[in-house]
């Protein structure tokens, strides 16, 4: 399968599957044996994504009325060739040809002649459509209105700089196995091995590459000695501040990126419980925690369901790392954009509220609740702990002086792109010791 194809078939996949990219993506890549054309597929998919509002807008105004719902492969044909005409230094000729030849094989005669009338026009008027779609701030900072709309109510001073965030190509972030060794060792592998690399400053194990490369690629990787993980949340470890002998449980483990660097910086835990209600996920936090030689005990449960698997033994700190939007990972998973909508954000929110209540019980008196997202909704951050510390007089938000984040009524929000990590909230709660 050459990248162009496979690209449209991950689409159609997202578009009218509903599914996520990271689901359809690597499915298709395996049919593509070219690691170049792999390449382009990638870049295609999540340049489509990225950029997608602001490409439905321009194939608005290029179509005399809109396709319908089954000729979505059609329409993501005529999408990734906009992006291509865009976005892309791939020669504009090539981008309309392949189009129309993707048309042409997808068993719909009247395909072909639409497909290249429309990028035609393009490319004839491309100055002037592309100044009319401007005109709406959605299209214009390609994201979903109802998005664009809570970001700026939220962020009145910052939406301009949020949005450019989620719309550029995330940094390759590293976090150094510190039981095998330390990040400038690292950094000195990483050179001999040609590759460039910085060191965080708010990560003492995190460094940032200067070019993405495939992880097998890494000094390494096979046998422990790194993981991928973003700067941001590398912080949650740190935060939580494990001791030795305690008790503690990542609520919601998977994929384990969390759980394993809470192993790396305390070795000597009574138990770490890796909980996660999917299976599949669960297993993706094994796979980690055995590359890395590194042990906790897993349970498939929902954490929000305690009396299901919890044997009623107190946690002394738990790392609540909650379901939530995304909104602070866009740049990693453009396909939000599409996917997530604004009703989800009630729904969620209600989710960690239960949540919280049942991490709550199973925290013990004097122990410590770090409270997570990925998103800079204050519905899911601040005002979900706000809400929370209202309902329970023996909890205390403590106080995060760092030097990174905008400090909160409770909690500290991480924006996309501050140092180059993703956007990230943390809040971390103290349970009063019984009077």
């Amino acid at each position: 399968m050459d990248a162009r194809s496979a690209a449209i078939t991950a689409l159609v996949g997202v578009f009218a599957d509903g599914r996520s990219l990271s689901a359809c993506l690597p499915l298709v890549l395996k049919q593509v044996e070219d690691p170049r054309e792999r390449a382009l597929a990638q870049d295609l998919c999540y340049g489509v994504l990225r950029w997608w509002p602001r490409l439905e807008a321009v194939a608005a105004v290029l179509m005399r009325k809109p396709l319908k719902g089954r000729d979505t492969d059609l329409h993501c044909v005529i999408l990734a060739a906009l992006y291509q005409l865009i976005y892309t230094r791939i020669p504009s000729h090539a981008a309309v040809d392949e189009a129309v030849n993707l048309a042409s094989g997808l068993g719909k005669p009247w395909a072909r002649g639409l497909v290249n009338a429309v990028l035609r026009r393009f490319q004839r008027e491309q100055e002037a459509v592309l100044e009319q779609v401007d005109r709406d701030q959605a299209a214009a900072h390609a994201h979903p209105r109802w998005l664009l709309d809570r970001i700026r109510a939220a962020w009145p001073d910052d939406w301009r700089r949020i949005a450019q965030g989620n719309n550029e190509r995330p940094p390759m972030c590293l976090r150094v196995n510190r039981r095998r060794g330390g990040r400038d060792e690292y950094l000195r592998e990483l050179a001999a091995a040609g590759m460039v690399a910085a060191g965080h400053p708010h990560g003492a194990e995190a460094l940032v590459l200067e070019q993405p490369t495939d992880v097998e690629r890494l000094p390494g990787f096979s046998s422990g000695r790194v993981s991928v993980q973003d700067a941001a949340a590398q912080l949650a470890a740190g935060l939580l501040a494990a001791r030795p002998g305690e008790r503690i449980l990542d609520a919601c483990a998977a994929p384990g990126g969390k759980t394993a660097h809470i192993l790396e910086l305390q070795p000597e835990l009574e138990i770490l419980i890796a909980l996660d209600r999917d299976a599949a996920r669960l297993q993706r936090v094994r796979d980690n925690l055995d590359r890395l030689d590194l042990a906790a005990t897993l349970v498939c449960a929902d954490a929000g369901a305690p009396a299901e698997w919890w044997d009623g033994r107190s946690f002394d700190r738990i790392l609540l790392d909650a379901p939530c939007s995304g909104s602070g990972v866009i740049r990693r998973h453009p396909d939000i954009k599409r996917l997530r909508r604004e009703a989800d954000i009630t729904v969620l929110a209600t989710q960690q509220e239960r949540l919280l209540e049942a991490a709550w019980g199973m925290l013990k008196a004097g122990g410590v609740l770090l409270y997570s997202t990925c998103s800079i909704i204050p519905e899911e951050n601040d005002g979900q702990i706000a809400r929370f510390l209202a309902r329970h007089s023996d909890a205390v938000a403590r106080r995060l002086d760092a030097p990174w984040g905008i400090g909160l009524y409770a909690g500290r929000q991480i924006l996309p792109g501050e140092d180059g990590m993703d956007g990230f909230y943390y809040a971390c709660l103290d349970k009063l010791p019984h009077a």
